[in-house]
């Protein structure tokens, strides 16, 4: 799917859903609108009949929801040439008139009314989205497993655990892990031995994933595996020495409780 965001339509732009109720007290404010300035267009998310009185478009697949960074409905945009050149959410009387310029917009309406989360940003969905409509910076080879197959055990099969419940490292997962740093997915963070392969931030995100982490963690990871792939800490002579060896990483500041890292009781089993 394109990352190319769809052309919004010259003059105003309002983002509703059916199921908000400060969404649906606006309705006859869009009708206001439409009728002083025939220049409005309404996109809604969830019910394709919603608002009636304006001829709504569905937004079924939330392309300009998410294009156009919507987290709250009602959202107004004001587009000019092509552009957006202003903004406003929920419901606040005093900017939908300076953004309308109709002075008496809503004026038997509450004076404000917060809006509601638009379903581009719903914590279910939101991953899907962002792999729908991504270009993917990520070049890893995909593998398809079945529909019959359970994929912790075709993890298990393919030798990529040993066992334990590893997390399977979907796009959306590792999409979702790459937010958590500014690092471009393929640059290269360390060279690891023993085999002496490129440690990407991409590989880096799929392991992390993979390991149950949170994006917030991915800086801390980077941290660490730039701290042990060079020559003074020699990670490949704690690889391949036959000596038992269980290096431990201590983290330290208030990074640590930022990301809600265990500090108490039981840190080490």
């Amino acid at each position: 799917m394109s990352s190319v965001a769809p052309d919004l339509p010259n003059g105003f732009v309002v983002i509703v859903k059916r199921e908000c109720a400060t969404c649906q007290m606006v309705e006859p404010v869009l009708s206001h609108i439409a009728s002083a300035t025939n220049s409005l267009t309404v996109y809604t998310q969830d019910d394709p009949n919603f608002p009636s009185s304006v001829s709504p478009i569905h937004d079924e697949d939330l392309s300009v929801s998410w294009h156009y960074d919507i987290d709250t409905v009602p959202t107004l945009i004001k587009v000019v040439n092509g552009k957006e050149v202003e903004r406003t959410f929920g419901w606040k009387a005093t900017d939908w008139q300076r953004i309308t310029g109709i002075a008496d917009l809503g004026a038997e309406l509450p004076a404000m009314r917060p809006g509601c989360g638009s379903m581009s940003v719903d914590p279910d969905i939101v991953d899907k989205l962002r792999a729908k409509f991504t270009d993917s910076p990520v070049i890893a080879r995909t593998v398809e497993f079945s529909a019959a197959e359970d994929e912790f055990e075709a993890m298990y099969a393919r030798g990529w655990t040993d066992g334990l419940p590893v997390i399977p490292p979907t796009r959306e997962r590792v999409l979702r892990m790459l937010t958590g740093t500014t690092h471009h997915p393929q640059d290269v963070i360390a060279i690891a031995p023993p085999d002496l392969v490129e440690l990407t931030v991409e590989k880096i995100a799929i392991n992390a994933v993979m390991a149950g982490c949170l994006p917030e963690y991915m800086p801390w990871v980077i941290a660490a595996l730039e701290a042990v792939c060079n020559d003074q800490f020699n990670m490949h002579g704690v690889l391949a020495t036959t000596m038992p060896v269980g290096p431990v990483i201590i983290c330290n500041g208030p990074g640590t409780r930022a990301i809600g890292m265990n500090s108490g009781i039981n840190a080490f089993g």
